[in-house]
C-alpha cells in the first residue's frame, strides 16, 4: 500500500485525519468518504465533435460556393457570351534581367 487511496480503501485512517477526530471516538464506526476520480471522456468527445463538426462546415460552404461561382459562370457565358477562365500562373517569374544574363 504505497498511495494513500490504497490506504483508505484497506480500512486504515491516515494520521491526519485520525488527529482531527473528537476523542473518544469510535473507530470502527468510522467512514471515510472519497470524491470519485473526475472522467476526462465528456470533454474530449465533446472536443472531438466539435472539431469534426467545424471541418464539415468549412467542407460544405467550400462546395456551395464552387456550385454557385460555376453557375454564375454559366449563366454569364450562356446569356452574354461572357466566359471566364482561371488561369495559374507562376508567381516566381524572373526576368532575364534579374537574373543577370
Amino acid at each position: 500500500m504505497r498511495l494513500p487511496d490504497e490506504q483508505l480503501r484497506a480500512g486504515h485512517i491516515p494520521a491526519d485525519v485520525y488527529r482531527q477526530l473528537p476523542p473518544g471516538t469510535d473507530m470502527r464506526r468510522v467512514v471515510i468518504v472519497q470524491e470519485a476520480p473526475r472522467s476526462y471522456t465528456g470533454p474530449i468527445v465533446l472536443t472531438l465533435v466539435i472539431a469534426v463538426g467545424s471541418v464539415a462546415v468549412l467542407l460544405v460552404i467550400a462546395y456551395v460556393s464552387q456550385i454557385i461561382a460555376a453557375s454564375i459562370v454559366s449563366v454569364l457565358s450562356a446569356s452574354c457570351g461572357i466566359s471566364y477562365t482561371i488561369s495559374r500562373t507562376s508567381k516566381r517569374r524572373r526576368s532575364s534581367r534579374a537574373l543577370g544574363k
